[in-house]
């Protein structure tokens, strides 16, 4: 039987992977969720472990794609996409570090907007319209999206991102492509970005004469090949082993990709959420109660997120029930005073380079450690430290960080961005103006 997706804010509608990748975001403001769910069963055959990066990709698509997708195109999907490692480095006892940026873009969105460019392809293959993808950045995503999707016949993709908040050379990323990649420099924060996303599909007559569809983690699409690298994680330890991982969380995709990963079969004993100042998840898991605000602008950029979109998804996992999320998920938070230290920490005790998000996310191991000290921890080293040029020399010195040749060219290149007011008229009758 196909896959089915349903609401969030409805959950006995559904409809088909078509509709739930293509049009992105209910028409009810919920977000889509996978209707089965395979289990360790169907995922996890024996031999597992001794399975390539790709071979294990490929196994946990197909079980959650079946009937949807024809093996044969999906196996080609994956290995076009997931033709890069992600290996796992140790730094200390009991410490790991996921290392996700070894992509095009040098993030860990890599794995899913590659994934999700190569299914949208398929999925429009037959169509004649031009198919318009619409996202919106903290840093890290955009570039991802930007590359995955850079002169493919067929799509154009409009990126926005706020003014003055992403590092140097993530807005280069952004915005000197060109092409079918048009970049709109938004004034104001990431949570006015995903906004302005938001409601351009909430409006009807626009999402259809765009033909709009999302590359961001509101798209269920891009969640699924996030779980692949868990489960390549738990390749990569010892057979009995049962991490904890932690999580640098902004908008909470990639920790909701942990939790789907875990009702996959994942080895995992429990995730730690690891955030910057913008702490409204970690709020929620002490107090129970879940009070969006305004974000507030980080060194750990990606992670300025005042209202995360997949907080709702993780509600859905857990039935609503604020004992069943913190049962599976403690959190903390952690300041750029703080995580300025880590780099330092974390560069003269081991000689590891660590980017800002990934120092957020070794302060929470380590805090979570100081009453768990014999788990085994694995922190996800979400981007190339390279990106965050600045405050990297800053702590440990010029030349401490090499720049990728791929992120180093593009240091000359000239800025191409569209100036918008953080007002969804504004941007809607921009879009009215790209519309046909």
């Amino acid at each position: 039987m196909a896959q089915k997706f349903y609401s969030t804010a409805s959950a006995g509608r559904f409809v088909d992977l078509k509709q739930a990748v293509l049009r992105s975001l209910p028409s009810d403001g919920g977000l889509y969720m996978p209707a089965q769910m395979p289990g360790p069963d169907e995922v996890l055959k024996p031999g597992w472990r001794d399975w390539s990066f790709a071979e294990l990709s490929y196994r946990i698509s197909s079980s959650f794609f079946r009937g949807s997708v024809p093996e044969e195109d999906l196996r080609e999907m994956v290995g076009q996409a997931i033709n890069f490692d992600a290996p796992l480095v140790r730094i200390g006892d009991g410490m790991n570090v996921l290392e996700l940026f070894h992509g095009p873009s040098l993030a860990f969105k890599d794995f899913g907007a590659r994934f999700m460019a190569r299914l949208m392809g398929w999925l429009t293959r037959e169509d004649d319209r031009e198919l318009t993808v619409l996202v919106a950045t903290s840093g890290d995503t955009g570039g991802a999206v930007a590359s995955a999707f850079h002169r493919v016949k067929g799509t154009r993709v409009v990126v926005l991102y706020p003014s003055g908040k992403v590092s140097a050379l993530q807005e280069k990323q952004l915005t000197t492509l060109g092409d079918n990649v048009i970049a709109l420099e938004v004034r104001g924060t990431f949570d006015d970005c995903q906004r302005l996303v938001k409601a351009a599909f909430l409006h009807e007559h626009l999402s259809e004469n765009l033909n709009l569809t999302s590359a961001n983690s509101i798209n269920i699409a891009r969640l699924l090949p996030q779980a692949f690298y868990y489960f390549y994680a738990s390749q990569q330890l010892p057979e009995e082993t049962r991490p904890v991982f932690v999580v640098p969380s902004g908008n909470f995709g990639n920790l909701t990709a942990g939790l789907l990963a875990r009702r996959m079969g994942l080895p995992v004993s429990h995730f730690v959420a690891a955030t910057n100042v913008n702490d409204v998840v970690p709020n929620y898991l002490r107090s129970g109660h879940y009070e969006p605000r305004p974000s507030l602008p980080t060194i750990s950029n990606a992670m300025d997120v005042g209202a995360p979109s997949n907080f709702v998804r993780i509600l859905e996992l857990h039935g609503q029930e604020h004992s069943k999320v913190v049962d599976q998920i403690s959190g903390f938070h952690f300041d750029d005073c703080a995580t300025r230290e880590a780099i330092r920490e974390v560069g003269e005790t081991t000689g590891y380079v660590i980017d800002p998000h990934g120092a957020v996310g070794y302060l929470a191991a380590r805090a979570w450690r100081r009453d768990h000290p014999n788990d085994e921890m694995v922190i996800l080293e979400t981007a190339h430290p390279s990106k965050f040029l600045g405050v990297m020399e800053e702590e440990l010195g010029p030349g401490a960080v090499e720049i990728p040749e791929r992120l180093a060219c593009l240091a000359a290149r000239e800025k191409i961005a569209v100036q918008m007011a953080a007002e969804e008229s504004a941007f809607l009758d921009w879009l009215s103006g790209i519309a046909p």
